[in-house]
């Protein structure tokens, strides 16, 4: 996913360098959705991998899973029920499934990246409102609104995926070290 998500970026900049200033020179409307719609999917991407890059820089994995911010909540386990999550969670993509394998993973560090991604879709969250505010400059409120939210949406089933898997991987790791004692 990783490698798909970088090609994409790259691909939508590329486009998007090519409509700009087509678009300034024809004033071709056509030209001019194309180029809205391309630049709003190159902000999703590379804002993505943006604050991907700068929190894993910042914290290299090395959250503490214990931390009163990855809690488990007294309601969650209803939510997890009520939305059904071990249904749909398997066809979520992963960034980077390296980060999650226990065969080149201590749990240690899979607990890390397992808050780690967390954080990186909170704060993906609210950057992915940010496009509402060009309404004013350039109209079409119901897409710009429309996809902002959807894409805050899909990025908290990434949170509701963290929360739901920490537990069990915590458990996971303090069996696996009173084996290894």
């Amino acid at each position: 996913m990783k490698k798909k998500m970088i090609c994409i970026t790259i691909l939508l900049s590329i486009v998007f360098s090519i409509l700009l200033p087509v678009y300034f020179i024809t004033k071709n409307a056509v030209v001019e959705t194309l180029a809205i719609t391309i630049g709003v999917t190159l902000y999703h991407f590379a804002m993505r991998l943006i604050v991907g890059y700068t929190v894993n820089a910042l914290m290299k994995n090395h959250a503490d899973p214990l931390a009163f911010w990855f809690q488990p909540r007294k309601w969650e386990e209803n939510f997890f029920k009520l939305i059904q999550i071990r249904k749909w969670k398997k066809y979520l993509p992963t960034y980077d499934v390296t980060s999650f394998d226990p065969r080149q993973k201590s749990m240690e560090e899979i607990l890390g990246a397992s808050c780690q991604a967390e954080i990186v879709h909170e704060i993906i969250m609210p950057f992915s409102l940010l496009p509402i505010v060009f309404i004013p400059i350039l109209g079409a409120p119901v897409a710009f609104i429309l996809t902002s939210l959807f894409a805050m949406l899909f990025d908290s089933l990434f949170v509701i995926l963290q929360r739901f898997n920490r537990p069990r991987l915590l458990k996971a790791a303090r069996r696996f070290s009173k084996n290894q004692k």
